[in-house]
């Protein structure tokens, strides 16, 4: 074994450098609303989303409190405006994280887990067609990994059988596909500002994307405890808004987002060409330009023990995720399922160290490691 103790450990994502990169603007954004007196549903919050609104693509941006709401919220909107009912179905990758599942759910509506393809880890658009039924009203596409999940195939079937595409795009802030960003490609994009991902806050929020009028009027209503005018309420909805110390940071870190992108691809594009050991196996990307790399996930039939290996050699690695939704003890109703492509990818994926702020020895330290694993 080849060891790197003297070093100091390479860390998946350091969020404190990350927001050192910012710091000054984020301190004058955070100072302003403080001494503003004004902190939610204010100036910063409104600023901030026609900022996102213009930046996606989109008319609409509903701010909201995070990425599990935005995605809850906008299918509860459907419901509320009578496009889908308790029982309906939603069509969505079987290997993503449990929240798009639980946005599901939690409307009672009913998932319907679709396999993804083994090389992209996007869902299967071959497969889609057969898991639609009388009952099927949606398609969520998870732009998983910050790679774009969107393909014509699936907008055609969309099309054909009058669903409607909802973008799960909490991995992939910033990704294009033909000069449309995601989030603007259905019709409707739920988007996390978790501080991990590409553009995060320094705490919880969430956005909604749409071109649809009615929807965004709908979604604005039910994130405002169901009211669109104060103490009038139309709906039983929610208490989810983004706060506006965390719209000011975000507004200064959107400015960003394009630069901090460029420099994750350098370092996807430094992995894909340097990591030659065959035990493991790289992404394969289709599209440089359609991936803004939220995570680099390679595969290993030995997961386990090159994730210690790497940790016993000063690299922080983690597993998204290590159990598929499908197996999870709070949807025991699926347990029977079997996926065996999902099942495999969970069980050998394994993500490297990728952000804006890893430097470019950083960089090689992990490539030397992850070759160095027999």
């Amino acid at each position: 074994m080849i060891s790197y103790q003297s070093i100091e450990q390479v860390k998946i994502l350091d969020l404190q450098k990350v927001t050192e990169r910012y710091g000054t603007e984020i301190h004058r954004a955070a100072l302003r609303v403080i001494d503003s007196g004004w902190y939610l549903l204010g100036k910063e919050t409104e600023v901030f989303e026609k900022m996102y609104a213009d930046y996606i693509g989109t008319d609409h941006c509903i701010g909201v409190a995070n990425g599990l709401d935005a995605l809850r919220i906008i299918l509860r909107g459907y419901i509320e405006l009578g496009i889908m009912s308790k029982g309906d179905e939603i069509i969505v990758p079987a290997n993503t994280f449990i929240a798009s599942i639980i946005a599901i759910t939690d409307n009672r509506l009913v998932p319907v887990l679709v396999e993804p393809n083994i090389e992209t880890y996007q869902i299967d658009d071959a497969k889609i067609e057969a898991a639609i039924t009388s009952k099927t009203k949606g398609i969520m596409i998870v732009h998983l990994y910050g790679q774009c999940a969107y393909t014509d195939k699936i907008a055609n079937l969309c099309t054909r059988y009058g669903l409607k595409l909802i973008e799960d795009n909490a991995q992939a802030a910033g990704c294009k596909l033909r000069n449309k960003r995601t989030g603007s490609l259905g019709d409707a994009g739920g988007h996390s500002f978790y501080p991990g991902k590409n553009l995060g806050a320094l705490g919880d929020g969430g956005a909604i994307t749409t071109n649809d009028p009615l929807l965004a009027e709908t979604a604005r209503a039910l994130a405002n405890y169901g009211s669109s005018v104060k103490y009038h309420f139309e709906y039983r909805g929610y208490n989810s808004r983004l706060d506006e110390i965390q719209a000011a940071i975000l507004g200064v870190k959107l400015l960003y987002l394009d630069e901090d992108n460029r420099r994750r691809k350098e370092i996807a594009h430094y992995y894909q060409k340097y990591i030659v050991n065959p035990e493991i196996i790289l992404p394969v990307i289709n599209d440089w330009n359609a991936h803004v790399f939220h995570l680099f996930v390679i595969r290993s039939t030995r997961r386990d023990e090159l994730q210690q290996f790497l940790h016993d050699n000063g690299i922080q690695t983690l597993i998204h995720y290590p159990i598929p939704p499908h197996k999870q003890k709070a949807y025991n109703e699926l347990n029977h399922h079997s996926l065996p492509v999902t099942e495999q990818i969970h069980n050998e994926v394994l993500s490297l160290p990728i952000s804006q702020v890893l430097t470019d020895e950083e960089v090689k330290i992990v490539v030397r490691a992850v070759n160095a694993f027999r």
